[in-house]
């Protein structure tokens, strides 16, 4: 092992002596490389009006996944976003010659359920190939892809928009998956600008992929993104990828071209590497006016890649395609043929269950999908369908939700409000997830029951919350005991305190005498002042109303 281990270190040193001269600015650091692998919202913007209403906009959409797995895809190195650079590294990583790629079949099963979930047909015999392009993070020259015959084909993507007054209006639409293909990630080039150097991290090459290609089906930035958010909460429900964005595990390529509708599509750009849903939309319709503009001045689009300035709001270019890549794409020669099964009576005699990816298996595994959990909420509670993307879409809130209504007798259009208003204005605020609410479901239900059953009013109960929220060892109960916030029992002490406000504003009076309902608002909010919100509001205007009318 220890003779093995020099070797290593020596040829380390050639291929970084090697690298300096091929790359006079680029450091690739390599040293600390890992040899013992074997142990191992959005707010969404509203669509910009276009220059010239007769040209529209067409995209379509790359999205790479990085598979939730502990290992990578064709070795044993483990998969972690924060650990030291290159210190999760096999030989196989690093492309050390004479190493050899094992396929992990964890990646297959997420990869095939990730198909199933998206309507695709599974190819039982699929193909990997050598796609050739050099970067400095890319050891090997190429990268092991599936261009021939990828694992799914011909998907449908269905997602919805939600539009008109308060957006409470929700447009369902689809766009169609091409293809979804396993794929290695290549490491990671990190610049210091100080000392006008670039290193190599390693630790992220190898990581397996889902490369999902969207076809060019929809036509602005608002499409774009409500169609990934919808695929991010898929894959996290699958457990197939943890979709954050920010650590670079959802990453976004759009194609965006314009043309005039009926006509062939016009050139297209490809803005790379977005990594946030809001910034994909901002991204996409700032290049579709950009095309436009540059159309109406009678230009010509560039068949460019463009990367998006989050600080400008702009898209700026970054090469030309102009001249066709050759990838120089070949068969991988050291991966046999992916071979999955439909059922364990396909199977061939002697092979282990255990050891193949089985499709009926995966289908049988799959959960509840987004789009399934917001129907039935809407269908089973009652509520509106905004409430339910609202629920869907913060994780863990939909059994929040549920949970409280297990708890309290309060009807869920009535507790649907105070989730998404009250604790998830608190958690915005704060920057927290439902996790981490100081105010537990069986909490907030307690608060409701006691207002539904009438021990306190609406106003009290917000201030109970807010009580609660800063004191989380309290309970709704001990906080109203404390603070004497009960409501007023005494209907004597409520027909005085509405006598006085009557008395005292005889101009209010005189003009819900003359038919203006709304004024008798204003003494009930004047009652609600003296006793501190703990009136019954149904019994205030009651007595309001005997007095005055």
């Amino acid at each position: 092992m220890a003779a093995s281990t020099v070797a290593v270190s020596e040829l380390l040193h050639k291929m970084n002596t090697r690298m300096s001269v091929l790359y006079p600015k680029a450091s690739c650091v390599m040293g600390r490389i890992n040899t013992a692998g074997s142990r191992c919202e959005s707010q969404l913007r509203p669509r910009a009006k276009s220059v010239s209403q007769h040209l529209v906009g067409v995209v379509g959409l790359e999205v790479h996944a990085q598979i939730t797995s502990n290992t990578k895809l064709f070795s044993g190195s483990p998969v972690g976003f924060s650990a030291p650079p290159n210190s999760l590294v096999s030989p196989f990583d690093a492309s050390l010659p004479g190493t050899l790629p094992v396929l992990n079949k964890r990646c297959v099963e997420a990869a095939v359920m990730t198909g199933l979930a998206l309507n695709c047909t599974i190819n039982k015999k699929s193909l990997f190939d050598r796609k050739h392009y050099f970067y400095a993070d890319l050891p090997a020259g190429y990268q092991i892809t599936q261009l021939r015959r990828p694992i799914a084909v011909d998907g449908v993507l269905a997602y919805s928009l939600l539009e008109g007054k308060n957006r409470g209006q929700v447009i369902k639409k689809t766009v169609s998956i091409k293809q979804i293909q396993l794929e290695q990630d290549s490491g990671k080039s990190l610049h210091d600008d100080a000392r006008g150097q670039t290193l190599i991290d390693l630790n992220r090459a190898g990581v397996g992929l889902m490369e999902l290609v969207m076809e060019p089906d929809m036509s602005c930035g608002e499409e774009a993104a409500a169609a990934v958010r919808e695929l991010q909460l898929i894959l996290q429900a699958l457990g197939t990828c943890q979709g954050n964005m920010s650590e670079g595990q959802l990453r976004v390529d759009a194609n965006v071209s314009v043309h005039h509708p009926g006509e062939p599509l016009g050139i297209r750009t490809e803005v790379k590497n977005i990594n946030s849903v809001r910034y994909l939309a901002r991204a996409i319709d700032y290049e579709i006016q950009r095309q436009i503009k540059v159309l109406q001045r009678g230009g010509t689009v560039q068949n460019e890649t463009r990367a998006y300035d989050s600080k400008s709001g702009e898209t700026i270019p970054m090469r030309d395609k102009e001249g066709l890549q050759d990838y120089r794409f070949m068969p991988e020669p050291n991966l046999p043929p992916l071979i999955v099964y439909e059922d364990n009576a396909s199977l061939p005699a002697g092979v282990d269950a255990r050891q193949v990816v089985v499709v009926q298996e995966v289908k049988a595994g799959l959960p509840q999908l987004p789009g399934v959990i917001r129907d039935r909420l809407v269908q089973t509670h009652g509520i509106l369908p905004e409430h339910g993307f609202t629920l869907v879409n913060e994780d863990g809130l939909t059994e929040y939700f549920e949970a409280v209504l297990k708890g309290t007798k309060k009807e869920p259009r009535k507790v649907i409000g105070w989730v998404t208003n009250e604790l998830v204005g608190h958690l915005k605020q704060q920057d927290m997830s439902v996790s981490q609410s100081p105010i537990s479901p069986s909490a907030l239900a307690e608060l409701l029951e006691l207002q539904e059953t009438g021990h306190i009013s609406s106003p009290v109960a917000k201030q109970v919350f807010q009580e609660m929220w800063r004191s989380p060892g309290k309970t709704a109960t001990q906080i109203i005991q404390e603070g004497d916030l009960g409501l007023v029992s005494d209907t004597t002490q409520l027909h005085n305190m509405c006598q006085k406000v009557v008395d005292s504003h005889p101009d209010v009076v005189h003009a819900i005498r003359k038919g203006n309902k709304k004024a008798l608002n204003k003494l009930m909010g004047l009652v609600q002042k003296e006793t501190k919100g703990r009136a019954d509001p149904v019994l205030v205007r009651a007595i309001l109303q005997e007095k005055i009318l």
